[in-house]
């Protein structure tokens, strides 16, 4: 599994012009799912990114957790972060977990992150769907996340 991790002011996501979940303040989370990742990968990432300390203090120090700043979570499918591009110009998905899989596990992350953060704090995209994502990157601070 594999997280690209935006600190944001705020983002959104659309899907068919249809606004369907923004956030204010927090993290936007690029996740990949790879072929043969399990319910140990959602646990080790989602305790990573509810305890990291990307925000500021008083000192410009990165030092407060998500929950210090009162943020907010988008998370949003992205299966091409398991894109190979070694050969040829076009990419080949072969680590990608298959869609039916997949979705499953990216469900259960979103539920996951819910459980251990905030259920009305966690927003998600839609699996598999054609989105336009909106992101005002904050930093800008861009952390990769994997979970092996």
């Amino acid at each position: 599994m594999r997280i690209v991790l935006q600190r944001v002011k705020s983002a959104s996501v659309s899907v068919s012009g249809k606004r369907i979940a923004d956030i204010g303040i927090g993290y936007v989370l690029m996740l990949g799912v790879a072929a043969g990742d399990t319910q140990e990968d959602i646990d080790i990432l989602t305790k990573k990114v509810v305890a990291l300390r990307l925000f500021e203090n008083e000192s410009d120090k990165f030092d407060k957790d998500l929950a210090e700043v009162d943020g907010e979570i988008l998370v949003v499918s992205q299966f091409t972060l398991f894109a190979d591009c070694s050969k040829g110009r076009r990419p080949f998905f072969g680590e990608a977990e298959e869609t039916g899989q997949a979705e499953a596990l990216y469900e259960e992350f979103i539920s996951k992150l819910k459980e251990v953060y905030s259920s009305d704090k966690v927003k998600s995209g839609k699996f598999a769907a054609k989105m336009l994502v909106e992101i005002n990157n904050d930093g800008p601070v861009t952390i990769i996340l994997d979970s092996r």
